[in-house]
């Protein structure tokens, strides 16, 4: 049988409530017992039960990630993040992936509620003001990322400023028939195509451009939908010679359909996606590299910091974008 709480007490001369408080990391053991404790935990390979380790605590020792789905590349490499900074806390990580508008409603009103973890990420999910003093009343720690609010830590990018770099590295390389081919942009996800796509405008017109809405395209997200979309500019009588894409997955797609009608890259075609995946680095895509890993590492450090002291003020931390220039596009 496994041993319990009670075999380890005994193993080290010392009672059950000294062992629990060991176990819960209370200051009020003295060094040598908690070394004994230990030394008995490891000898026995005991380990606690969670569900009686929750109603001694209260604690779940769970922190829950609310984001809208499991598919995408960016948020594999923030969960990437999420997963191997926690590994070294003593909380274990839930996933709750959002399929629809309902869902994430649903998810928001409930898993606090039910004390289901005791803290909560939310990836790439904008969040009410109703919504954020549900999370407060529940005591819940909450912190955003790739999203913001005012009353909750949060983890971002410069979006706008973002889509202005991509716009002013082509325009640098004398572009001017410049596309953009984002997701869709009235969606309940993802509002971030939106803010990259004014950063975008924004440039073409300061520099006198005109955006040619003819050059832009929105796609649901996908790199196969990206490689079907992007032959309408290879038909045009005028097709741009740039395209800036509002992630790397639909940049992707627009390399592979430029590269199956003979165009050379980038002589005849600049493209310039906006993440930093690794799949950019391999295909040589030149992009707009946001750092993906740090903000799950940085959305835990948060998450932790606000754990350990519920009254700590919200904080919102801008990370740093990096243009990457490769081979899609001559050196910006």
């Amino acid at each position: 049988m496994a041993p319990t709480i009670r075999d380890v007490a005994k193993k080290a001369n010392v009672g059950v409530g000294t062992v629990s408080r060991v176990l819960n990391d209370s200051p009020q053991v003295r060094e040598e017992t908690r070394r004994i404790v230990l030394e008995a935990i490891a000898e026995l390979d005991y380990t606690p039960n969670p569900i009686a380790r929750r109603l001694s605590t209260g604690k779940t020792l769970t922190v829950g990630v609310i984001l809208p789905n499991l598919t995408r590349s960016s948020y594999i490499e923030r969960l990437r993040g999420v997963q191997e900074t926690l590994s070294k806390t003593k909380y274990h990580l839930v996933l709750f992936s959002v399929g629809t508008k309902s869902d994430q409603d649903d998810y928001f009103r409930e898993i606090p509620r039910n004390s289901m973890v005791d803290g909560l990420l939310i990836i790439s999910l904008p969040t009410t003001d109703e919504q954020c003093e549900h999370f407060a009343s529940s005591n819940i720690p909450t912190v955003l990322i790739d999203a913001y609010h005012p009353k909750l830590s949060s983890v971002v990018v410069d979006d706008r400023g973002g889509g202005m770099m991509a716009a002013e590295c082509l325009i640098a390389n004398n572009h001017r028939k410049i596309g953009f081919l984002g997701d869709q942009l009235e969606t309940t996800f993802h509002p971030s195509t939106r803010y990259r796509y004014e950063g975008y405008c924004k440039t073409l017109e300061k520099h006198g451009i005109q955006p040619n809405l003819e050059y832009h395209i929105f796609v649901e997200h996908g790199r196969n939908n990206a490689r079907i979309v992007a032959q309408q500019y290879f038909d045009m009588d005028d097709p741009p010679t740039a395209v800036f894409a509002s992630c790397d997955t639909l940049a992707l797609g627009v390399l592979d359909r430029a590269k199956e009608n003979g165009l050379r890259i980038p002589k005849d075609l600049s493209v310039i996606g906006f993440d930093g995946l690794m799949d950019a680095e391999y295909a040589g895509l030149t992009t707009i590299d946001q750092n993906l890993y740090q903000s799950g590492v940085m959305g835990v450090q948060l998450l932790i910091a606000s754990l350990e002291d519920p009254q700590r003020k919200p904080i919102k931390h801008t990370l740093p974008l990096e243009l990457v220039s490769r081979s899609s596009t001559k050196p910006c």
